[in-house]
């Protein structure tokens, strides 16, 4: 194709976009501070890849409650909310728009990230997988059922850290409802057994996310700034299975969404070979293009040829960079000279430091020796 579509702009009555190319939250625990207040080295990493139309900053925790790794950011701190404003202000200064991602674990975490405490869930069932502390790689705990009135204050501190993230510069916020996190646990029937209003019927199990957005509304939060990413096919990872009841329940998540007025609908792809299962979806894209009436963001596993084609297609508005953009913090300028891409340092992606974070060259940039 002449004209790629990953570089040509993009105007909804939501986004105004100087082209296609999004940059993909990804966690780097460079917060390695007390109170895990985001860097200026943060502010260089960002400011590098402000080439992408749109920037989605890594997961940021909405409060203590939600943490479950090392050395990443929170949102829920005017300490952390003064940092974030630095890296906002960079990024403006390159034209750029920028969402903060809001992130809560529930049982992906531990009680060594969480002053002992279990960490909170839908339901008490362990996710037998393991997560990154401060003595390493340990395996999860059985969680805490949340109580109502904890999925109440947990629905509230998503509306404040909204709101904290506009105070903070951000133009909108990425609800992270995927990958086996808080708000996926609450999907999944193997992770949420509840007998009450969060549990059971689709409707149910869908609740919390939908309390969570108009909660955002009630505090004065314009859905037209906010975005949502989901994990339709997550299948064995994180402790979620596919299901009979898991495409049902997200193709009525998406349609519900359509009375939002989201700014946009981020899915992933199938993190994993799911062509063989009956039960899940290969085609993300193509199956929830058409039952998404807004912006629709589309990432995992993508590389140049195959952004540009999903976007040719039809399947998708936008496509979202993750890895590439690790070792390529120029990425937009080499997919428009067609230049090969570096590869990223598997040893340093979460290390503290600038190594494997903004020391990657750009085009015009000497290698360093």
């Amino acid at each position: 194709m002449s004209e790629q579509p990953l570089l040509t702009p993009y105007h909804s009555d939501k986004l105004i976009l100087k082209n296609r190319v999004v940059l993909a939250p990804m966690t780097r625990a460079r917060a390695d501070n007390e109170g895990n207040v985001p860097t200026d080295l943060m502010v260089t990493y960002y400011t590098q890849r402000a080439s992408a139309g749109l920037l989605i900053s890594e997961g940021a925790f909405v409060s203590p409650q939600a943490v479950g790794y090392i050395n990443v950011p929170g949102i829920y701190s005017q300490a952390q909310v003064a940092g974030w404003k630095k890296i906002t202000d960079a990024v403006h200064a390159q034209g750029n728009l920028f969402f903060a991602q809001l992130w809560h674990v529930g049982r992906l975490s531990h009680p060594d990230m969480l002053n002992g405490n279990l960490p909170l869930a839908p339901s008490a069932i362990n996710a037998h997988d393991n997560v990154y502390t401060p003595s390493g790689f340990l395996p999860t705990v059985t969680p805490a059922a949340m109580t109502v009135a904890q999925i109440k204050q947990t629905v509230a501190d998503f509306a404040q850290a909204a709101q904290n993230a506009l105070a903070a510069g951000f133009d909108g916020v990425e609800l992270h409802a995927a990958n086996a996190y808080l708000f996926h646990q609450f999907f999944a029937q193997c992770a949420n057994t509840r007998a009450d209003e969060y549990g059971g019927s689709r409707e149910n199990r869908a609740r919390f996310l939908f309390e969570v957005l108009e909660a955002m509304q009630t505090a004065d939060v314009d859905l037209s700034k906010v975005g949502v990413r989901l994990n339709p096919s997550l299948d064995g990872l994180g402790g979620i299975t596919v299901d009979a009841e898991t495409l049902p329940t997200f193709d009525y998540i998406v349609q519900r969404l359509n009375d939002y007025g989201l700014a946009y609908l981020h899915l992933l792809e199938p993190f994993t070979d799911v062509s063989q299962n009956a039960l899940a979806e290969s085609h993300i894209a193509r199956r929830y293009r058409p039952l998404y009436q807004g912006t629709l963001i589309i990432n995992n596993g993508f590389d140049q040829e195959k952004g540009n084609t999903i976007l040719a297609d039809g399947e998708a508005d936008l496509v979202a960079f993750g890895k590439p953009f690790i070792a390529n913090p120029d990425l937009v300028a080499r997919f428009a000279q067609h230049t090969p891409l570096a590869k990223p340092d598997k040893e340093t992606l979460y290390t503290p430091g600038p190594k494997g974070y903004t020391d990657y060259p750009a085009l015009a940039e000497p290698v360093p020796h």
